[in-house]
């Protein structure tokens, strides 16, 4: 009886994990992360999963107070936080809170991802260049 609880255990812990090769990551959105720094009171949170057997990235980022409409959102990258970079993946639809949407990436986008070098940004009329920004990280 009770080597059949114990397999029963593994073949559940087994069943239920999820596939080894999904990364959680995230990031914390504000004004004062944009470089230059932006005075806003706006904030966000992305909620990131990578599966590398398929290369998919999915996102939810959650956003408020913003000074106006978001006019776009992206992925951007390779740099480091404190450092600019171009457009790396293009976050659709990001007009209203929430957004969710995916991406197959590159080896070369998800080696960035996942060495912290991809930063989230979020674009309105008054700050064409980011309203608020933050850095992906495990």
């Amino acid at each position: 009886m009770n080597k059949t609880v114990i397999a029963a255990l593994a073949l559940g812990a087994v069943t239920f994990a999820g596939p080894a090769s999904a990364e959680k990551l995230k990031a914390t959105l504000d004004g004062k992360s944009e470089v230059p720094a932006i005075a806003s009171s706006a904030t966000g949170t992305a909620d990131l999963d990578y599966d590398a057997a398929s290369k998919k990235l999915s996102w939810t980022v959650t956003y408020s107070g913003l000074s106006g409409p978001a006019t776009a959102a992206h992925f951007h990258g390779p740099a480091e936080a404190g450092k600019n970079a171009g457009v790396a993946v293009a976050i659709p639809n990001a007009a209203s809170s929430p957004v969710k949407g995916e991406a197959t990436l590159t080896d070369a986008q998800a080696a960035d991802l996942l060495g912290g070098k991809y930063y989230i940004n979020i674009h309105t009329a008054a700050n064409p260049g980011g309203e608020i920004r933050g850095q992906v990280t495990k």
